[in-house]
């Protein structure tokens, strides 16, 4: 795995955005508006600095996964990875002008001028997508946390440097494992929604271990389980596994400021209600992409706004202290 590399140093930090920045932000809203909306649900609660922000980030990640996921042969995704390494690395260095074609590089080396981002987690992403190129698969939980901390642990963690914690915040110093715990939390809720979709493009993530434990060993390629197998008691192991998780990411939220920590209440809120969702009716990620309806989506983006969830965390974190 990558290095953590830092992002440029902040004490230059533009206050007003130039047109051409402005623009290449519009780009990346659009990009994080038409792709991820679950996502977009989320950081629309953030004021506009870290909104932008949190888009380039997004825009810039989708650009490696979508290189992961796309139809060329490996060598050519093995190419076009580190060639986005390298516009990275430009970034890192300080080497993108506002001038720049790339509309994501500008935008995401202007967020790392604004927040600390510690952009080498972007690094890790590349890593993980790697993996995926190379058909790796994960025979225990410890080899899938690997993956899942470089492609969504890492965003975790991206985002803590946009976010911030409040001055004083209790337990500070963890909050970047809370935020990397909470990413992996998110990428099992994913895994097990899209798991009919990845056993068709060849990827198998669930451990191999479990998969055997439930007799599920076969794969997952038609809109029915396996013959004989406990699909049900594999999803729900799984879905304990990542509730788990959410309850120790969660320890995150009362350490951000009120939008912040809405915004990180709002894409947790959706996919804990996805894992509802799966556990009551396991087959059904067999049959197609399980999903919230708006008016779900957006009352979860009310309560995060209310503070509910922090407050109760909080609440519940206090209560576990000796």
């Amino acid at each position: 795995m990558s290095p953590n590399v830092e992002g440029p140093t902040h004490a230059s930090a533009p206050s007003a955005p130039s047109a051409p920045v402005l623009a290449a932000y519009s780009y990346c809203e659009a990009v994080t508006g038409s792709q991820a909306r679950n996502f977009a649900y989320g950081i629309r609660l953030l004021p506009t600095d870290k909104r932008q922000a949190m888009s380039a980030l997004y825009a810039f990640s989708r650009r490696v996964d979508d290189i992961g996921d796309g139809t060329l042969p490996p060598e050519a995704k093995f190419a076009r990875l580190e060639e986005t390494r390298a516009l990275l690395a430009r970034v890192i260095d300080g080497g993108v002008d506002e001038d720049d074609t790339d509309p994501v590089a500008v935008a995401l080396a202007h967020a790392a001028r604004r927040f600390p981002i510690p952009l080498g987690g972007l690094d890790e992403l590349i890593d993980g997508v790697l993996m995926d190129v190379r058909g790796e698969s994960y025979e225990t939980w410890d080899d899938l946390k690997v993956y899942c901390r470089c492609v969504a642990g890492a965003i975790g963690r991206l985002s803590l440097g946009v976010f911030g914690t409040t001055p004083g915040a209790p337990d500070a110093a963890r909050a970047g494992e809370y935020a990397d715990t909470l990413g992996l939390a998110l990428q099992l809720t994913n895994i097990l929604r899209d798991v009919r979709e990845d056993a068709g493009n060849g990827r198998t993530y669930l451990p191999a271990e479990d998969l055997a434990k439930f007799g599920c060993s076969d794969g997952f390629h038609s809109d029915r389980a396996p013959a004989g197998a406990d699909f049900a008691g594999l999803v729900h192991h799984e879905v304990r596994r990542a509730r788990a998780l959410f309850v120790e990411g969660y320890r995150l939220l009362p350490m951000l400021d009120r939008r912040s920590g809405a915004c990180v209440a709002a894409m947790a809120g959706i996919y804990r209600r996805l894992l509802d969702r799966i556990e009551r009716e396991p087959e059904a990620v067999l049959r197609g992409r399980v999903s919230l309806p708006a008016r779900e989506k957006a009352y979860v983006a009310v309560r995060g706004l209310s503070g509910l969830d922090a407050r109760t965390i909080s609440r519940q974190s206090t209560r576990r202290r000796p």
